[in-house]
């Protein structure tokens, strides 16, 4: 603060005389005054030190206007959370009824952000000067800002329904309703609930769920009643099943509930009314005797009222049948297979499953696949609705593929279907999820607008930044309204992440950023931090990438890292540690740009002289930056850049072998090697130019990775010898054959294997889910003898497949042009004499694939024929058979392609 700034506050502070008189002959002009000096000591970013004037003036005047008004708008102004300086002053003025000043105090607080008690006290004002317009407009927001203001929230819900706003009345309503639920204010919560019965009676999922709340904050007595209210509405519209299913609820709550079992028997006789023998089951389960339990009365019902003439069933062996004649305690069934069938009800409940008429095995069984193929295909929103209704309206993807591929539709087919089935399922309102399973689908009796939707999903998505997919989707909706309940109880999901929170980890700091992500984006929505980022940064571990790494939403990766350099001392430290471990280009420029460029040369040389821990940035740096004038200031050597490359890619070797973190080791793998051999040929490069010493000693690292493909050494053997045709190898290098994780084989037999996968994966699999499907159908799995063989066969095709997908993973199909008579290699014919017979011996060197020994054609693998490898014309070795020497020659060596399978 400059001097005369300085001298200027001290001097408002002596002459200020603080009595009841002054109190009385304060004015809002006065106020703004003040405001002139507040803004000329912003504009020198001086607020701190006008704040330490003015609490140290406060310790000997602790009536001094001016300085509680200074102190507590600097308060606000560095956006701290303790304001009850500026709260102070207001209440002095509203204890001597100055309502224009309260009123213009109130203001400037709700610059800075919304503040129910800034919010409350204008309220007062408006209602003290019968402004109800302005009235209303403050008690919106306030109830936007605290979220249990319930009073407020229903006055707000009778003034929209007085004019004739609905939409906003019911929403009010909601947000009333739940408050009073969190008070446990049941009268409250009763009359709101009677109002919006009346007014949104299609929105039974609301309605359940509020129920759902009632019995955990109130009583399961009390949302029983709740419960009561919707069934005496569901029978008034003549729904019989939603009045079932009401009054199984509340005898869940009750089992002893007189009313609602006398009700439900009532209800059953409607519904089954046309029944043939409906009197009879109603005896025989004694569902009107009280002393059964009431919900195996139900039970035992249910299972034999299904029974009857006209409906279909499922038997485990026979398939889909259906009831010819109901008679007595006997059926007689019509399968396909197996007509007039008798069978006893009891035997029947226990073997057979009842379906609809319209279940999907019923349709599959009785009408023309063409014709239902095509009607699935067309009619996705029906298809989706049968599977779905198929099975207790509960069905998920994987179950839908077993029952459609590959009888109705091919797999390429079904691809197509489910791509588009999914967006059917995201944007119709006839369509939900469960709200303990999200990828479980069901079918909804009433369509929901697509705020309730994407509500509902929100509510079963269990995992942190789906929510926050979740809500971002909801805010971008055009009917999204910032003030309704949906959003109320979803936005307060993520402030309780930040609700004195007793460790900081990935989900505070994600609540953090998509609270600010979102108060950005909506101009009305406020929230108030107690805690900003740096001083929830500092509390994380000193490694941060953990946390990095957790946070599954791209965006908010993106601001976590703008944060940490906008607000974090010493962001530049946090960019060089993270950078190897996150490969973020942005990082890089960020650095250059502030002047960190010796930082980065630093980096890059410590990541290349511990390649170890940071191979992913070594070949980042290689592949993505050796141009850079940054990298050649590191001054990494050629020779060090290859050798560096090769280590990494020994290790990587090792770490597949011993399967640690398995994909990203291949990954890293196939991209230096790629760098060596490939694309950049680094390896042939480097070759051109290097004296014998140097060429000495790289062959030396690349012979002694075993995993490494005999081919590659021998290539770069033979490229050696192109330039040092006396060069000497390492000791055992050409005799020494290298083992190869990799699998060379033929096109025809990789084609024939990804065929074989093919089948197995689309036909075999399928069939198999299918056949466990029947299975889990009949129930009781401890004495299922279909459900254990079908488990026993799944297995085994589990087995089979990954053991094929790691051997085509492994299998690096032959190029014939690779093919060399030089030596023997894949793809080649031998001609050996045999030392102890005399005669000679003909093989064909392929992989194990191909492999025939019958017919002369061996493996490179296999033990003859690794001796047998990099063997020259004329040469001679012994191996051991049978426990006894045989001297072997090579006699010539012929092109054996035409030999492969």
């Amino acid at each position: 603060m400059t001097e005369a700034l300085q001298k200027k506050v001290q001097s408002m502070l002596n002459e200020e005389k603080f009595t009841r008189q002054v109190l009385s002959a304060y004015s809002i002009d006065r106020f703004k005054e003040l405001d002139i000096t507040l803004d000329e000591v912003k504009a020198e970013n001086a607020l701190a030190e006008l704040k330490e004037m003015c609490d140290d003036h406060l310790g000997h005047t602790k009536n001094s206007i001016i300085a509680v008004y200074f102190s507590g708008m600097t308060t606000l102004a560095e956006q701290r959370i303790d304001d009850v300086t500026i709260t102070n002053l207001v209440t002095i003025f509203v204890d001597n009824h100055k309502w224009n000043i309260v009123k213009y105090l109130c203001d400037k607080v709700l610059e800075y952000g919304e503040s129910k008690f800034a919010l409350r006290t204008l309220a007062d004002c408006y209602k003290n000067d019968n402004h109800e317009d302005e009235l209303y407009a403050v008690w919106e927001r306030l109830v936007r800002v605290d979220a249990e203001e319930a009073d407020i929230a229903k006055l707000l819900g009778e003034k929209s329904e007085k004019d004739g706003d609905m939409e906003k009345a019911v929403d009010y309503y909601k947000k009333a309703l739940a408050r009073y639920i969190n008070k446990q204010l049941f009268a409250n919560v009763r009359e709101l609930w009677l109002k919006l019965l009346e007014y949104q009676s299609n929105d039974i999922d609301y309605f359940l769920h509020t129920q759902t709340k009632v019995a955990r904050a109130i009583s399961s007595d009390k949302a029983s009643t709740l419960l009561g209210d919707i069934y005496t509405m569901s029978r008034s519209k003549g729904d019989i099943d939603m009045s079932i299913t009401i009054l199984k609820m509340m005898l869940d709550y009750n089992d002893k509930d007189i009313t609602a079992r006398k009700n439900i028997t009532e209800c059953f006789k409607e519904k089954y009314a046309q029944h043939s023998r409906l009197d009879d089951w109603i005896k025989a389960s004694n569902i009107e005797e009280g002393y059964r339990n009431v919900h195996e009365a139900i039970s035992d019902f249910e299972k034999h009222i299904a029974f009857d003439k006209g409906s279909y069933v499922f038997h485990s062996q026979w398939g889909i049948g259906k009831i010819a004649k109901a008679d007595g305690d006997n059926i007689v069934i019509n399968f396909s297979k197996k007509r007039g069938h008798e069978m006893s009800i009891k035997m029947a409940i226990n073997a057979l499953k009842t379906l609809t008429k319209d279940h999907i095995w019923v349709l599959k069984a009785t009408g023309q696949k063409e014709e239902l193929r095509e009607k699935i295909k067309s009619d996705i929103p029906w298809a989706l609705k049968t599977l779905i209704k198929s099975f207790d309206n509960a069905c998920d993807f994987k179950r839908m593929k077993a029952e459609l591929v590959p009888l109705i539709l091919t797999l390429s087919e079904w691809t197509a279907w489910s791509t588009k089935a999914k967006n059917v399922l995201k944007t119709d309102p006839s369509f939900g999820v469960r709200m303990d399973n999200i990828d479980v689908y069901l079918v909804r009796e009433h369509p929901v607008s697509a705020d309730a939707k994407l509500f509902i999903q929100f509510k079963a998505e269990k995992k942190f930044f789906k929510r926050v997919e979740i809500l971002r989707h909801f805010v971008q909706e055009k009917t999204f309204d910032a003030g309704s309940q949906s959003f109320d109880e979803m936005f307060a999901y993520f402030t309780t992440f930040l609700k004195n929170p007793s460790e900081i980890n990935v989900q505070t700091i994600g609540a953090y950023l998509f609270i600010r992500e979102l108060m950005s984006r909506i101009s009305n929505l406020n929230y108030t931090f107690t805690q900003n980022f740096v001083e929830l940064f500092d509390e994380l571990p000193e490694n941060i990438f953990p946390v990095y790494d957790e946070m599954k939403d791209f965006r908010l990766k993106d601001e976590f890292i703008k944060s940490i350099k906008l607000f974090v001392p010493g962001w530049e430290n946090y960019y060089i540690k993270l950078f190897p471990q996150i490969l973020l280009p942005s990082l890089l420029e960020a650095l250059e740009q502030e002047g960190f460029g010796a930082r980065i040369t630093q980096l890059i040389q410590n990541c290349y002289y511990n390649y170890k821990d940071y191979s992913d940035a070594v070949v980042w740096f290689y592949a993505n930056y050796r141009s850079h004038d940054l990298y050649k200031q590191a001054n990494i050597l050629e020779e060090k850049e290859l050798i560096t490359l090769i280590y990494i890619l020994e290790n990587t070797f090792h770490a597949i072998e011993d399967h640690r973190n398995t994909a990203e080791s291949k990954r890293l793998n196939k991209q230096v090697y790629s760098i060596l051999f490939e694309e950049d040929k680094l390896l042939e490069l480097w070759l051109a130019k290097s004296d014998r010493n140097t060429i000495s000693r790289i062959w030396t690292l690349l012979y002694d990775i075993h995993d490494l493909d005999p081919e590659d050494k021998q290539n770069f053997r033979h490229k050696i010898m192109d330039k040092y045709p006396d060069f000497k190898f390492k000791t055992g290098a050409v005799e020494k054959p290298a083992q190869s994780r990799g699998l060379i084989v033929t096109l025809a037999k990789l084609d024939e294997k990804q065929k074989q996968l093919d089948k197995l994966q689309n036909e075999d699999v399928p069939a198999n889910s299918k056949e466990i499907s029947f299975a889990l159908s009949l129930g009781d799995l401890r004495e299922n003898a279909e459900y254990k063989a079908a488990k026993e066969k799944q297995e085994i095709l589990n087995t089979t497949i990954t053991k094929l997908k790691n051997e085509i993973e492994r299998a690096q199909p032959f190029d014939v042009r690779n093919v060399t008579t030089e030596r023997v290699s894949f793809g080649t014919k031998v001609f050996l004499r045999n030392g102890a017979t005399g005669g000679e011996e003909v093989y064909s060197i392929f992989g194990p694939w191909e492999s025939d020994p019958n017919n002369k054609i061996i493996s490179y693998l296999s033990p003859f024929g690794a001796a047998l490898m990099n063997k020259k014309a004329g040469e001679s070795f012994d191996f051991l058979i049978d426990n006894r020497t045989v001297p072997f020659t090579v006699n010539r060596i012929e092109t054996a392609v035409d030999s492969a399978i």
